[in-house]
């Protein structure tokens, strides 16, 4: 898994561990089922603090990307079935873009539903 970090991008490095994440995802260097480093290993890799490497996690459970369960880690998630995948880049960046100004996931779901 390759990850590079841009320290002077206007883009925090939490969401840019998630989408270099989510880009290994999408070109094979991640397969779905596989587990991911754990947060601690993750931050000392790439230099960052913790939390960091936390809110990325948080970021990519979001989307839909991964799944985090306490003692077992992070594990890639299988894209949802049946949709074009301008959509899931659509979703995806909408999920990401939500989280990263502090709207959960049940507020986007209700807002989502409420438009329906």
């Amino acid at each position: 898994m390759l990850i590079r970090l841009d320290q002077a991008s206007s883009i925090g490095l939490a969401e840019q561990i998630a989408a270099a994440i989510q880009q290994n995802i999408r070109e094979g260097a991640l397969s779905i089922g596989e587990r991911l480093p754990a947060a601690r290993e993750l931050a000392a890799g790439l230099g960052v603090n913790v939390h960091t490497a936390l809110r990325a996690y948080s970021i990519l459970r979001a989307a839909g990307v991964i799944e985090l369960r306490q003692g077992r880690g992070a594990r890639v998630l299988p894209p949802p079935d049946g949709l074009p995948k301008e959509v899931v880049d659509a979703i995806d960046a909408l999920v990401r873009g939500a989280a990263t100004r502090g709207v959960s996931r049940p507020q986007l779901v209700r807002y989502l539903e409420e438009m329906s």
